[in-house]
């Protein structure tokens, strides 16, 4: 069994699209998340802050007590003169000048900005020097502090960073310290010496031994040490004190040692508190990550129950059931998730990639304008992933019909990436194969190579296309550039030992090419059909039925019905073959590879 580390990182196996990034909520008595969002580090604490913002001191948080300074003539021209110079790329000099007048002024917003710029620059030393001056004169400044803190964790000696902790804690007030201990957890997993961080930790909350929180984190610190023994310890002192807590069951579980063992705790858990809905919900995924789909579904639908809005829970179901090959519930479940988001227009998840599954469901049953339709709500936030839905929505509609329509909609597609423009190009020289116009294609991607020399799928692509208009010579070659250009590219290797195979010519070579990429991907059922077609051309017909017979069973294509039927008829099961051809002439009845085959050997259906 799979170990059960990943059970309280609370990011959803199944739920990856769905989890939207959240703000840390109010410091309460019990965190929903074993591990609430770190502080801002040192290298992105100035995200905010650019060489353009105003040129007079940025203004200080409230707890940063202001000295009497006055904005004389001459301090606003220095620091209006180092904004601009900071602004035209140059840091050193307005970082002087910010240390200088903060020396001189005593004001925290002139190192507060001087530390904005080193770190901006990226310059670590000079931003950890204004951070200090920072510090020192806005010394309860819990953003200087926590700025601090990220260069402390990583130092070689962790004693100041101990005693900043150790501070914050005891000025927090009870409801906020979880957070406090759960952010100083998050900050001290860049430290260096992992022991000497859980040692400081042990030190630290020694004084808040009666809460939850300090055994949480100290479990998932021995358990992150190999100490299992200790993490099993600590997660128990922490169900002694609440037994309830969502977060220490998970945490128990988590540190279990195996799945069979958390999957019990889980379910002890949640017949004592059936309302447990983060329980349920890693329960479940634990379920569908052990290949047990029916169970985890139960799991989802009890929490779909008391929440039928429910994002996380709708992806999840959506999933589990396209794994179990249930595309109406898939549809159903995914339909409802892309409802509840565009009812909450603020919520930050992409729902691109369920859209995108939509689309393929609805295409599988046939419904190419619905398929359409899902295609479309793709936005352009992700350039990739908007092209890919807008090439794909080109495809649906040649295979409606309108070609030039489609073509069209390829052409008005700028992308700004080289490798995106060429499968532009691809797919445009796809839509005229699929419509028979192989010369066409031909030209297109003729074309693309002279623009994009050396692109290996564009080669690729050339290659099958000379061949259907009878240029072997010229597909021979084109394929051996790709086998240079992508050396790993199996599809390359295949395609040339298939053609020589198809051919009935040099045939040790082309089960060597073969061979290579097979090994290269040995479960690729089209390289295991080349692999059965070859055996069988080299008179090896109890080899190619094993191959091909292998190969229909991860995946029914017509083609590959048609060869092994062929290999069926030479072993004289006619029977056999003809129950092959006519399940391959139901999937594409107007298969050209069965249709050459019956005719060749003079068979009907």
């Amino acid at each position: 069994m799979k170990n059960a580390f990943a059970i309280v990182t609370l990011s959803a196996l199944l739920s990856a699209c769905a989890t939207a990034p959240q703000k840390p909520d109010a410091p309460a008595a019990e965190s929903r998340s074993a591990t609430p969002a770190a502080p801002a580090s040192p290298s992105d604490a100035t995200d905010a802050a650019s060489p353009s913002d105003a040129a007079a001191p940025a203004p200080a948080p409230s707890d940063e007590p202001l000295p009497n300074t006055e904005l004389t003539g001459d301090l606003l021209f220095r620091i209006t003169k180092a904004e601009l110079e900071f602004k035209q790329g140059n840091w050193q000099g307005p970082y002087i000048t910010m240390m200088a007048l903060a020396q001189q002024t005593r004001d925290p917003r002139l190192a507060r900005r001087a530390a904005e710029m080193a770190l901006t620059a990226k310059q670590p030393e000079e931003g950890l020097a204004a951070i200090r001056l920072w510090r020192a004169l806005a010394p309860d400044s819990d953003e200087a502090t926590q700025l601090f803190l990220g260069f402390a964790v990583t130092a070689d000696d962790l004693s100041e960073a101990e005693a900043l902790f150790e501070q914050r804690l005891k000025k927090a007030q009870p409801s906020a310290r979880p957070m406090v201990m759960f952010q100083m957890q998050q900050m001290l997993l860049r430290a260096k010496d992992k022991n000497a961080a859980f040692t400081l930790q042990e030190r630290v909350l020694m004084p808040y031994d009666a809460m939850l929180e300090p055994h949480l984190i100290l479990a998932q610190g021995a358990f992150g040490l190999g100490d299992q023994a200790r993490a099993r310890e600590e997660a128990a002192k922490a169900l002694a004190i609440k037994p309830d807590s969502e977060l220490a069951a998970l945490t128990s579980a988590q540190v279990s040692g195996d799945i069979d063992s958390a999957v019990k705790q889980l379910q002890g858990f949640l017949a004592t508190y059936p309302k447990a809905s983060e329980v349920r919900a890693a329960y479940g995924r634990i379920l569908a990550d052990n290949k047990q789909p029916d169970a985890a579904r139960k799991q989802f639908e009890l929490l779909l129950k008391d929440q039928p809005d429910n994002i996380a829970t709708l992806y999840a179901l959506g999933v589990i059931a396209m794994q179990a090959n249930d595309l109406p519930g898939a549809e159903k479940y995914f339909s409802r998730f892309v409802s509840v988001l565009q009812d909450h227009p603020n919520d930050e998840r992409d729902p691109s990639k369920v859209l995108h599954i939509l689309a393929q469901i609805a295409e599988q049953r046939g419904d190419l304008d619905a398929a359409y339709k899902w295609l479309e709500k793709i936005d352009q936030s992700d350039e990739k992933i908007y092209l890919a839905a807008r090439m794909k929505m080109a495809v649906l509609t040649a295979r409606k019909g309108n070609l030039d329509e489609a073509r069209k909609q390829l052409e008005e597609l700028k992308p700004s990436d080289p490798d995106d423009q060429a499968q532009v190009f691809q797919t445009d020289a796809q839509l005229l194969r699929d419509a028979g116009d192989h010369r066409a294609a031909y030209i297109v991607l003729e074309n693309a190579i002279k623009r994009y020399p050396g692109q290996p799928d564009l080669l690729y692509d050339f290659a099958l296309v000379a061949e259907k208009l009878g240029e072997v010579d010229l597909m021979e070659k084109t394929l051996r550039q790709v086998m240079i250009a992508a050396p790993d590219n199996q599809h390359a290797y295949n395609a040339l030992g298939y053609s020589l195979a198809e051919r009935n010519e040099r045939l040790p070579e082309a089960y060597a090419l073969i061979d290579k990429a097979l090994q290269m991907a040995p479960g690729d059922p089209f390289i295991m059909d080349s692999m059965g077609w070859v055996q069988f051309r080299m008179g090896n017909l109890n080899e190619a039925e094993s191959y091909l017979r292998r190969a229909y069973a991860v995946r029914n294509d017509p083609e590959i019905a048609v060869h092994l039927g062929e290999v069926l008829f030479a072993k004289g099961d006619v029977a056999g073959a003809q129950k092959l051809w006519k399940e391959a002439h139901s999937k594409d009845p107007k298969n050209d590879a069965l249709k050459s085959t019956l005719a060749r050997l003079n068979q009907s259906l």
